[in-house]
């Protein structure tokens, strides 16, 4: 059984074959590792039928991928199984892989990516104009979390190890406002 976890949104996500649960909390470092058994629970699931974890690595909320990667690694080292990074391109391009996927950063841009298109920012204005390249544009919606589970098991077949790292597309505000 395969784990994906998501706290790169509002809330939690969890997936495991094809139980999906969204919970809605406050803080999610108190919440993650009690919703995560709890979820197994309901699942009938134990810790020992976990075969690998996936988690999403962003774009989003900074602390919230954050917490996610470690959660993962603790979980992979823990249960001596393997952890596999999934973004959120990578699921909208699953389910629509001619799209132009633009996502609100929240800070006035866009985070953006398609295929033939590495993901970056761009302001609203470039995104009106580069969309048009594409049949569809995706991302004004949720991705849907289910879309993980093909990728994360077309990535542990092919035996290579990608690195479980955040998917940070600009600086950090840490980063921005650093004085020398």
């Amino acid at each position: 059984m395969i784990l994906v976890i998501n706290t790169a949104t509002d809330g939690l996500e969890f997936l495991l074959n094809d139980k999906f649960k969204h919970i809605d909390v406050e803080k999610q470092s108190i919440a993650l590792p009690v919703e995560t058994e709890k979820f197994l629970k309901e699942n009938n699931a134990n810790w020992s039928d976990l075969t690998a974890a996936g988690v999403v690595v962003g774009p989003g909320s900074f602390t919230g991928i954050r917490l996610g990667i470690a959660y993962a690694k603790g979980l992979g080292m823990g249960l001596n199984i393997p952890v596999v990074p999934v973004n959120a391109f990578e699921l909208y391009l699953h389910a629509t892989p001619d799209a132009f996927v633009a996502i609100d950063s929240g800070r006035g841009d866009f985070f953006v990516a398609a295929n033939g298109l590495a993901p970056c920012t761009m302001s609203i204005d470039d995104v009106e104009v580069k969309q048009m390249q594409w049949a569809r544009t995706v991302g004004h919606k949720p991705f849907d979390l289910h879309n993980a589970l093909p990728i994360i098991q077309d990535k542990l077949s092919k035996k290579t190890e990608e690195p479980v790292v955040p998917m940070y597309l600009r600086p950090s505000y840490a980063e921005q406002n650093k004085k020398c």
